[in-house]
């Protein structure tokens, strides 16, 4: 089992707070275009398909899988980075927590949990599931 890191916490901007206030209840929220009904990534209130203010933020389902990872060996504690893609169709750079992380590969099955950052502000993490 890996041991848990210090996260950094995160920037926040007018573009983000609702994504990060959604983090602290639990929620992972993803936006999509109103007009497209696509989801898409990294969490900001204009659509990338149309340049328009009309987006919604959809609770995500908190599945995914590995697209790609990378253990950090040199760090201490070591860490697993990766990109996740969850079942929403995006793919987003994450954390995965609570493995061993040799047991890690390309396409498993991960599920959503929150750790704290530095400044208490929670960021959703990946784990096997």
């Amino acid at each position: 089992m890996s041991q848990q890191r210090n996260i950094p916490s995160p920037s926040m901007s007018v573009e983000n707070k609702d994504f990060w206030g959604a983090a602290n209840e639990g929620k992972l929220m993803v936006p999509r275009c109103k007009d497209t009904g696509k989801f898409f990534w990294y969490p900001r209130n204009i659509s990338p398909y149309t340049l328009s203010k009309n987006v919604e933020w959809v609770a995500a389902s908190g599945k995914g899988t590995i697209y790609t990872y990378s253990i950090m060996r040199r760090a201490d504690p070591n860490y697993a980075i990766a990109y996740v893609t969850l079942e929403e169709g995006v793919t987003m750079m994450t954390n995965i927590v609570d493995c061993d992380f040799d047991s890690l590969e390309i396409g498993q099955a991960v599920e959503l949990a929150f750790y704290e950052t530095e400044n208490g502000q929670k960021v959703p993490v990946f784990k096997p599931a």
